[in-house]
């Protein structure tokens, strides 16, 4: 079944006023088992926004049983890029002697089965194992060289709470940013080894005691947000590594927005992730 938008909407309103008869979880189910598709390309974000005339086709969907293997979602997936919703406490990539499974390996496991081997994916950027959020993965080295070639033009959007109060209500933060043998990132003078890294804030809502804010980023340095954010007196809630005083599990920083451009088609791609309410709880 194909359906043709005639005005810029996104997919989710698009298909509740085409399918009026169904309800707005079956909806949100149709988009997140992979069973609607934006001319050829399935696409699993309820917010993905259409264009006119762009083709929408429904196909029932079969169930595998490889959808068990990744336990997140899959947000968008085409022929040459895969976007995830990696929840805290996954690795992006688990490198030679680090413990526990990897957001790469699991994607891995996934395409072998479904694929027979043939598909693959390759990381194009990390998010640490304590961060949430949109992770972008390539399936081939060709295309992740096409990303990385373009990777100062796109778009990455963070949601932190944070304790205290900033100093203004929005900010850049600029800093050389350097891992010491313990593995600890910190801000240094220019030097040997040390990277620039700079980071734009943006106070969204005042708590007591704390304060929610968009986080974007300029360069995308290991523990940048976590580093700068504590440099200004504002350590992300639940980051004892990096200064954070009250005892809250988990550490409340998750990657909300990630705009690209799409390496073979040239058009720009928008993905989204709400920041989780659970990390607003102060527990």
């Amino acid at each position: 079944m194909k359906l043709n938008s005639e005005k810029k909407a996104s997919l989710g309103d698009f298909l509740f006023d085409s399918f009026q008869n169904a309800s707005k979880s079956r909806i949100k189910k149709m988009i997140l088992n992979g069973t609607i598709r934006v001319n050829g390309v399935i696409v699993k974000d309820i917010r993905y926004m259409l264009k006119a005339e762009d083709e929408v086709s429904y196909q029932k969907f079969h169930p595998t049983g490889f959808e068990k293997i990744v336990p997140f979602p899959v947000i968008y997936e085409d022929d040459f890029l895969m976007v995830v919703d990696k929840p805290a406490g996954i690795l992006t990539y688990g490198e030679r002697g680090t413990p526990g499974t990897s957001a790469y390996r699991i994607l891995m496991d996934f395409l072998k089965l479904r694929s027979g081997g043939t598909e693959k994916v390759f990381v194009v950027h990390r998010l640490d194992r304590e961060v949430s959020g949109l992770l972008l993965f390539a399936k081939s080295e060709e295309v992740q060289e096409k990303i990385k070639e373009n990777w100062k033009k796109t778009e990455k959007r963070y949601t932190a709470l944070v304790e205290g109060i900033p100093p203004d209500k929005e900010g850049t933060i600029k800093s050389w940013l350097k891992e010491n043998k313990a593995l600890k990132v910190y801000s240094v003078k220019e030097g040997p080894e040390a990277k620039f890294a700079i980071t734009h804030y943006k106070v969204l809502r005042e708590l007591p005691g704390f304060s929610l804010l968009e986080i974007q980023l300029e360069t995308g340095r290991k523990n940048q947000i976590r580093v700068h954010l504590a440099d200004i007196g504002c350590p992300v809630a639940g980051d004892r590594k990096y200064g954070a005083k009250q005892k809250i599990t988990g550490i409340r920083l998750h990657a909300t927005l990630l705009r690209i451009l799409h390496p073979v088609t040239g058009k720009w791609h928008e993905f989204s992730s709400p920041f989780p309410k659970k990390y607003l709880e102060i527990r």
